[in-house]
């Protein structure tokens, strides 16, 4: 016989898993679910609030609504640490906030082309080597038999949430990245993103600016002037990091980023 004080349990895991099911039918994808990586909800909330600006600056339904989606990340993306590298749950919450802030005003979203974070404990080369002495990178989207994976340096991943990231976020700017990728190019122009009437305007800011600053006339860091991807990416950053001050000192730029990714102003405190 069942009595009530068994029933309310059951009742609780069923109403768990409909949830977990709606986290996976809400959001586009067929990606496998992994629930046995999710943190507990009070703590990706903690971590939020305590490290993440973006999240801080959203109002209470939206918060709820971000939560939601680093929950979804986390339950289909698994993330690993290797080559000696040490990872806490907080690492994957700022993973999973850094995925989810460049798409978190789309209301349908998913990394299909993304399977596994990998966190190496610091830089790295382009062979995956992190003891060469030309270790400079700090993040990657792999290809080839790295295809459908993102390499992050652990120390590069928090140093960009620390309240004085003098260098931008790096896991932002990777996501952004594999947002470019999506469409089967990584240049600049994310048509997953970008409505087909702000393609040439886009292309026109970027150039000028990328002129600009390999002529010492911008602000924005040099490496934004590598290619259009890496410009796409580093204003990516400035602009989720900085928007105030990017909309002062670049508001055409501003302007362009902010229909991109649909800002919405009503979400902000």
């Amino acid at each position: 016989m069942m009595t009530d004080n068994k029933i309310l349990p059951i009742v609780s895991v069923l109403i768990i898993g409909m949830l977990l099911i709606w986290y996976v039918f809400k959001y586009v994808g067929n990606k496998k679910y992994r629930a046995k990586q999710l943190p507990q909800q009070g703590l990706i909330q903690s971590v939020l609030q305590q490290k993440v600006a973006f999240f801080q600056k959203l109002q209470a339904s939206a918060q709820n609504e971000f939560i939601e989606r680093v929950q979804y990340f986390l339950a289909t993306t698994k993330i690993s640490a290797e080559k000696g590298a040490t990872i806490t749950d907080t690492d994957r919450i700022l993973v999973a906030a850094s995925a989810t802030i460049p798409l978190f005003h789309f209301s349908q979203w998913s990394y299909e082309n993304l399977d596994e974070v990998l966190i190496y404990p610091g830089t790295f080369n382009e062979k995956y080597d992190i003891e060469a002495l030309d270790r400079v990178v700090l993040g990657m989207v792999g290809e080839g038999v790295m295809n459908r994976k993102m390499i992050l340096s652990l120390d590069s991943l928090r140093a960009g949430f620390t309240d004085h990231a003098a260098n931008g976020n790096t896991a932002i700017h990777e996501f952004v990245h594999l947002i470019d990728k999506a469409d089967g190019d990584i240049d600049g122009v994310p048509s997953y993103l970008i409505p087909k009437d702000l393609v040439q305007p886009w292309l026109r800011e970027m150039h000028k600016t990328i002129n600009a600053i390999r002529h010492d006339r911008s602000d924005i860091r040099d490496y934004a002037a590598t290619n259009e991807a890496e410009f796409l990416a580093v204003v990516s950053e400035y602009f989720f990091q900085k928007p105030k001050q990017l909309q002062e000192d670049h508001p055409e730029l501003f302007e362009l980023l902010n229909e991109m990714y649909n800002r919405a102003e009503k979400d902000a405190k």
